[in-house]
């Protein structure tokens, strides 16, 4: 993992470290509480985790949702806002893959030269660097 210059977390690793999830592997949750691992959380997260919260699929991220800026930046994770690059690369990728959080947060990794965190191997598929 050397030689990264940040890494940026696929929405599943934020909710599962937010939740203290034993599915989160535990290297990953050493790497992610690491102060100089410049792990980034996307804007997208934030949609992704409200969408799941109104249609009942995660009641428990109510609280984390409603503190969301101070809950990332209280780990020491960096906000990542979605910019029209952004938007645009998600739009144009090629491959199957049709989830738009996937395609942007691939799209916000490989402009931004991050590492995902991620069991989702279809970053890997986009050209992602990843991790897990």
């Amino acid at each position: 993992m050397s030689g990264v210059t940040g890494y940026l977390l696929d929405t599943h690793a934020l909710i599962w470290w937010w939740l203290v999830d034993p599915a989160l592997p535990a290297d990953i949750m050493a790497l992610m509480a690491r102060s100089d691992a410049n792990v980034h959380v996307s804007a997208i997260s934030g949609i992704e985790i409200a969408i799941k919260v109104r249609i009942g699929k995660l009641p428990e991220m109510i609280e984390p949702l409603d503190h969301f800026d101070e809950a990332v930046l209280g780990d020491s994770f960096r906000h990542l806002p979605v910019d029209r690059r952004h938007a645009i690369r998600a739009g144009l990728m090629k491959g199957a893959h049709r989830d738009p959080f996937d395609r942007l947060l691939a799209a916000q990794a490989l402009i931004e030269d991050l590492t995902v965190i991620t069991r989702d191997r279809a970053f890997a598929d986009f050209g992602c660097k990843v991790v897990w």
